[in-house]
């Protein structure tokens, strides 16, 4: 599994969970948009991570 932008945002989108914490690292930790994205996928995506099958699913589409 890859990562992709376009699909991050997609996933974003459809799980306001993922679009808080998007949201809170970007207010906490000073990231931009783009860096912040980055650290979602590997917390919340990358290995096994919670939304994985969604996010593979999307690639999918």
């Amino acid at each position: 599994m890859k990562y992709s932008k376009t699909v991050m945002l997609k996933l974003i989108n459809e799980h306001r969970e993922l679009h808080d914490e998007l949201k809170k690292l970007k207010k906490e930790m000073g990231l931009e948009k783009n860096l912040a994205i980055k650290a979602l996928y590997h917390s919340a995506v990358a290995e096994e991570g919670p939304y994985m099958r969604d996010y593979q699913q999307l690639e999918r589409e």
